[in-house]
């Protein structure tokens, strides 16, 4: 989020995170650019609004805007739906305490759309989105929300998130109109781009640097890694670009590992003239002609990051494991910078008029 917010126009102050990985990226690229965020690495469950305010040197009514996307699983359709019960749940509320403290002029906040339909402790679906509403309104804060397709605005990916503005007056700020279109409903009566598709994103990097059997972190500054294990590669090789392995019904239980009709985006093979599914800390997709996965520069081209923009931490294959977000999961995590930005770009002229 931090990249659309600053190249919509605001000079960030602070960010508070939890994952050393995800903080020695921000921290890294913000030396780089010369620019003078700080990075709080706590749990923000442990800081306290006038801590942070002591830190950052920002009192109450001196911040235009507070945004955030606090962990989505516990929401998520794609996962348990604990809710609540899952302690992840609880930091959706974080957001509001700060509020509370420093009273911005607007909120903007991002998740899942889940959020929407997910039941408090009474079981009363869409009761915690219910709840987190009441609580923004008590705070002052008016708000409004909107379910937004990333494709819609000019990232390659089929990306559905929930995003929340409110103001402390009674104006409204108002969602931006599509700027793009799947291609078959571009017809010339209006003036809206087709999607922008994998191949459109990936297109120019040539071929990346081989995995080093045993090591997880890289050097390399663009992070295009492959780290692909053999295996791997023979199953996707059976898999034609667009499709998916558990569709492949000729092949042996022995290369499509058991895997059900369900399972649609394990050992998914991007398109290189669609958008991308949306990406997922679950799975790795994997390239559209060649038999490997998408590195986590492809994963950046797909999210819409600069390519000046350098992750740090661990690259992962499938069948390894390492503590905290290693390079595909930081940005499967994120919001992709270009929506952020238009995001950030409306509000910002609600500021100013």
């Amino acid at each position: 989020m931090d990249i659309g917010v600053k190249h919509a126009g605001f000079d960030i102050k602070g960010c508070i995170e939890i994952d050393p990985f995800a903080c020695d990226t921000l921290r890294s690229n913000i030396e780089k650019n010369g620019e003078y965020t700080k990075i709080i690495e706590a749990n923000i469950q442990h800081l306290s609004p006038e801590t942070v305010s002591s830190h950052l040197g920002i009192k109450k009514r001196q911040l235009s805007l507070l945004f955030g996307g606090p962990p989505c699983q516990s929401f998520s359709l794609a996962g348990k739906q604990l809710g609540l019960d899952d302690e992840r749940g609880l930091l959706l509320f974080e957001i509001i305490r700060f509020a509370k403290f420093f009273e911005p002029d607007v909120i903007l906040l991002e998740q899942v759309k889940g959020l929407l339909s997910a039941k408090d402790e009474k079981g009363k679906k869409g009761g915690v989105f219910e709840r987190f509403l009441s609580q923004m309104e008590d705070a002052g804060y008016r708000s409004k929300w909107k379910v937004i397709l990333a494709a819609d605005f000019g990232v390659p990916q089929l990306r559905e998130r929930l995003f929340v503005i409110a103001t402390r007056d009674q104006n409204d700020v108002i969602f931006p109109e599509p700027t793009h279109l799947p291609l078959k409903e571009c017809n010339g009566l209006f003036s809206a781009i087709p999607y922008a598709t994998v191949g459109d994103a990936i297109d120019g990097l040539g071929q990346p640097d081989k995995k080093v059997k045993g090591q997880t972190i890289y050097n390399r500054k663009d992070s295009h890694v492959d780290v692909t294990p053999e295996r791997d590669r023979e199953r996707i090789a059976q898999v034609p670009e667009g499709s998916y392995l558990a569709a492949q019904a000729h092949l042996g239980e022995d290369l499509r590992c058991s895997l059900s009709s369900k399972d649609t985006t394990k050992y998914l093979r991007m398109h290189r003239l669609k958008p991308a599914n949306t990406l997922r800390c679950g799975e790795i997709f994997y390239h559209p002609i060649e038999n490997r996965y998408l590195t986590p520069r492809e994963y950046m081209r797909i999210h819409g990051y600069p390519d000046h923009y350098m992750l740090k931490g661990p690259i992962r294959s499938r069948t390894g494991t390492v503590r905290n977000l290693d390079q595909h999961r930081q940005v499967a995590n994120s919001v992709p910078p270009p929506l952020a930005k238009i995001l950030s770009h409306t509000i910002k002229i609600y500021l100013n008029e």
